[in-house]
């Protein structure tokens, strides 16, 4: 766990959205901050496509790389889409 600075406009933004989501600030920013990491490590992949990696497969995107367990778990399209 850290601290990151970011500005008065990213910090009212994120108090918004997340009084709208019903998260914490730091849920919220922890949230953009995957869309944003699978969003470039996926540049052909939509908004939809990204919260369906998120919500159903629950991928872990950590360096944008995923083991070979999560992997295994992907159907044979959702890997080529990570390949």
């Amino acid at each position: 766990m850290g601290i990151i600075k970011i500005s008065d406009l990213m910090h009212n933004e994120l108090r918004y959205a997340s009084e709208a989501y019903c998260r914490s600030i730091n849920a919220q920013a922890e949230y953009w901050l995957r869309i944003g990491m699978l969003a470039e490590t996926h540049p052909h992949s939509s908004y939809t496509d990204i919260t369906r990696m998120l919500l159903k497969d629950n991928l872990p995107v950590t360096s944008g790389r995923v083991n070979q367990q999560d992997m295994d778990n992907l159907s044979p399209t959702q890997q080529k889409e990570i390949k």
